[in-house]
């Protein structure tokens, strides 16, 4: 009996293991369907109409009136393993001074350039300091004219 019960408790480990290995994948991002975009004209339709026919964009370019761009990303992720981009789609709709639209363009990640995301810290004088050195560090930099 009690070789029965260790033979199931090193299974169980087992599909455990092996369930924890099962990718994974995420999907975000919206694309409208090519059936949506075959209705738009260039030179022809409007930024309104592009919001009719296929809906607002996830994003759009820095300025008011910018192109838009819908993206969709799907990304695989197996156990402690970082994730990994294995789609990427980008449809820029972008429009001429008089508000038609210009260009329609797919782009994939094949693409594209990685662009390598940094963090850029700024050196701070508080790092040394605790939170009771700090606190009553501003007790002497009080100015009671400042209060009248």
């Amino acid at each position: 009996m009690r070789i029965w019960f260790a033979k199931m408790g090193v299974m169980m480990c087992l599909s455990v293991a092996l369930a924890a290995c099962t990718p994974t994948y995420r999907n975000h991002g919206y694309i409208p369907l090519q059936e949506d975009l075959n209705n738009l004209q260039v030179g022809v339709d409007t930024r309104e109409t592009v919001d009719d026919v296929v809906g607002p964009p996830s994003s759009a370019g820095m300025l008011s009136g910018g192109d838009y761009y819908y993206v969709r990303s799907r990304v695989k992720e197996v156990g402690m393993y970082r994730p990994e981009v294995i789609e990427r789609q980008v449809l820029a709709i972008s429009f001429a001074p008089n508000d038609t639209i210009a260009n329609i363009e797919t782009f994939s990640l094949a693409d594209g350039n990685i662009v390598p995301l940094t963090r850029r810290v700024t050196d701070s004088s508080v790092v040394s300091n605790g939170f009771l050195r700090q606190l009553l560090g501003n007790f002497g930099n009080v100015d009671p004219g400042e209060f009248f």
